[in-house]
């Protein structure tokens, strides 16, 4: 199922459906900053094991990541010193994924790793239904094989089309990017670029 919505201005109730769809375990697919990407109720185990099992994610080996409304929510879910918090409210909402350690309050299937990705993209439809849900979003980008064509990443009809059956609803947020997120690591003495991606990292 295809559902259009707008930075602003959006029918309430579309908005509520797509609440209700991850509050019930659903997968939507949905804009950020960079690339759609697939997600779930972050705090759903259930739900997260099935965006693993489709990506062919082994959560033991791989970070997963979430997307947070704001910044006093990602200190619910991941440990944040001062500098880090500094780095990042200078730098979000934007297209990074900070690597932290998480917190007890995520669910088991990511303290195998101890860490987290966070992600709070420039994208308002996505932060909108983050501050709704009053949870993470656990979050991937779309699996994507070499020889397929790219708008089958960045075009939401064929999203729907390739993707429609395996998810409860795809966000048509209008045409999407190919570049990845930039990944920053925060876990040791210094934050580290990991993957260079679209953002382009502004320290203090």
């Amino acid at each position: 199922m295809l559902l259009k919505l707008y930075d602003k201005n959006n029918n309430p109730q579309d908005l509520q459906r797509i609440i209700d769809i991850l509050n019930d375990g659903g997968l939507i697919i949905y804009p950020t900053d960079t690339m759609y990407a697939i997600g779930c109720h972050g705090l759903k185990e259930r739900a997260i094991e099935r965006i693993c099992r489709i990506k062919e994610i082994d959560p033991r080996k791989n970070n997963l990541s979430i997307i947070c409304y704001d910044l006093s929510s990602i200190s619910e879910y991941a440990k944040v010193d001062n500098n880090i918090f500094k780095l990042m409210k200078h730098n979000l909402p934007g297209p990074f994924t900070f690597i932290l350690n998480g917190t007890n309050r995520l669910p088991k299937i990511f303290r195998n790793r101890k860490e987290v990705g966070i992600r709070m993209p420039d994208n308002n439809i996505i932060r909108e239904i983050a501050r709704l849900l009053d949870a993470p979003i656990m979050t991937t980008t779309l699996p994507y094989e070499e020889h397929e064509d790219l708008e089958y990443m960045t075009d939401p009809e064929l999203i729907d089309e390739k993707f429609g059956d395996i998810v409860d609803l795809v966000i048509d947020g209008g045409i999407g990017g190919i570049e990845p997120s930039t990944v920053v690591k925060c876990t040791d003495d210094e934050p580290e670029i990991i993957r260079q991606g679209k953002g382009w990292l502004e320290e203090n």
